[in-house]
């Protein structure tokens, strides 16, 4: 092509991006290779299917997708084609676009090929790669870390309140009474309501926190009486009359979240909503958090039968730190896994100390707990004295929330996440994992349509990210980690 046409070329899609609605109008589609947290390019998930490609075509987005970019998650060249896409080589996806989408961080020799102002939406992890970071800042790259946006305002379903209330006025008692320090709650069974009382216990500080699962029989219990309390949902809850009766003889406290709802439902979860106006920021908007907190709890239960084959899974002795949304997967697998007994550590249990007591006869650890980032480096919840001295050998410990050398998780034997290559090392007979990309573990699929729905929504949905770096929702606009750079006219 001449000089002279391909200016002109040049000048009619400058043209079309000032007159078009989408100031994103060029996107690219980059297949995942190697990077500093993907070691042999082994996580070939893709950010968009051929559907979402498609959506984003519908509104009038150009989308260029790298040849072979779907193929290890079973979407071909010809899919994303017959859904609007055009297919390009590596040598061509990365020229002239205006937002550039990929799952992980850019590989270094990537960064020089994307055009100066420039957008980069993808899993950046800024401060765990301060060298890839300071290449995108040289090289004029906008960053919107996918990790970084966040709801806003905050969604809460009317489930998750119900649940919460429920929980609270359960406790309310011994909070009155100043007794909640000794309070022993256990959470009989486990589901999606269950997951917010859950929570909501672990934030009023009682004692001990339990999932208890529901097959338990009364004598297998280690804990009745008035310092205790049982938490259930009877409309999941079969055949359990001899267990809350035995409970109700030993003087426990028992409250059932389904007639709670019946009751006052309807009411509280209205009255909750006028008292507690919505946070500014909720939850992340494009994760795979409850997958995550799956798989690696999966994976803990297969090291830890290769470590202790003569251990029965059901009784095995599992805590969790921590009760958000990672953590809560790790819960959901445990309970499919029909452990018996799940102790839930929080603020309080994860003191200085007071941890070493859930410890000593500890089977599998999993720490789902995420300290600010001004703690990280400094204070450990699981600490190497805790891996040589307390944690029984052939335990295994899961980090889910993993790290790097300059943004350390709360396990500190554990100084940055481990990869497909060599998933998990043995420190003092104990077995950790840390896994970057725990969805990889059996979950690549799924992992991939929920990613590439949301990512879909924040562009073309709530969000509009479409609409370009001067029109970022708040929940966007914290995750710009890099720029506003804009590109200077021809």
């Amino acid at each position: 092509m001449s000089n002279c046409k391909c200016n002109l070329l040049k000048l009619y899609k400058n043209w079309v991006r000032v007159k078009s609605p989408c100031p994103f109008k060029y996107i690219a589609l980059v297949k995942e290779i190697e990077s500093p947290e993907n070691p042999e390019g082994l996580d070939k998930r893709v950010s968009l299917t051929p559907t979402d490609v498609g959506k984003l075509c519908s509104v009038g987005v150009t989308v260029s997708v790298e040849s072979g970019a779907g193929e290890d998650v079973g979407f071909s060249n010809a899919d994303y084609i017959a859904n609007g896409a055009a297919i390009e080589s590596k040598n061509e996806i990365y020229a002239d676009k205006d937002l550039i989408i990929k799952f992980k961080g850019p590989a270094l020799q990537s960064i020089p090929l994307m055009k100066k102002g420039c957008t980069l939406l993808c899993m950046a992890h800024f401060d765990s790669f301060p060298d890839r970071a300071q290449l995108l800042k040289d090289h004029k790259i906008n960053v919107i870390a996918m990790e970084e946006i966040l709801e806003s305002p905050k969604i809460q379903t009317d489930e998750q309140i119900l649940a919460r209330v429920a929980m609270a006025e359960a406790l309310q008692q011994f909070l009155d009474s100043g007794s909640i320090g000794k309070l022993k709650v256990f959470v009989i069974g486990y589901n999606d309501k269950l997951a917010g009382a859950v929570r909501r216990a672990g934030n009023r500080n009682p004692y001990s926190l339990q999932i208890i699962h529901t097959n338990v029989r009364f004598t297998e219990l280690k804990e009745t009486g008035p310092q205790t309390l049982y938490f259930y949902d009877s409309q999941h809850l079969h055949a359990a009359d001899d267990l809350l009766g035995e409970l109700k003889k030993q003087g426990s406290h028992l409250f059932d979240l389904q007639e709670f709802d019946k009751e006052k439902g309807r009411e509280v979860t209205a009255s909750y909503k006028i008292s507690h106006p919505p946070f500014e920021f909720g939850l992340r908007r494009i994760q795979c958090l409850h997958e995550t907190g799956r798989a690696g709890a999966r994976y803990g239960i297969t090291l830890l039968k290769k470590n202790k084959p003569s251990l029965s899974i059901a009784d095995a002795n599992v805590a969790i730190l921590g009760y958000g949304n990672v953590a809560r997967g790790a819960m959901h697998e445990i309970s499919e896994q029909a452990v018996k007994n799940i102790h839930i550590l929080g603020p309080t249990q994860t003191r200085k100390k007071r941890i070493d007591h859930w410890l000593k006869d500890v089977d599998l650890v999993i720490n789902g707990a995420e300290l600010p980032f001004e703690l990280r480096g400094k204070t450990y919840l699981i600490t190497n004295n805790h891996i040589k001295n307390i944690i029984p050998a052939g335990s295994v410990i899961i980090d889910l929330v993993s790290g790097s050398e300059t943004n350390r998780s709360a396990v500190e034997a554990v100084r940055s996440a481990s990869f497909l290559t060599d998933p998990f090392f043995v420190r003092d007979e104990i077995t950790l994992s840390s896994l970057w990309g725990w969805p990889m573990m059996g979950m690549n699929l799924e992992s991939t349509n929920k990613y590439s729905s949301q990512i879909v929504d924040v562009l073309t949905g709530r969000e509009q990210l479409l609409k370009g770096l001067d029109n970022l929702a708040p929940g966007v606009q914290r995750a710009l980690v890099c720029g506003p750079f804009y590109k200077q006219s021809i």
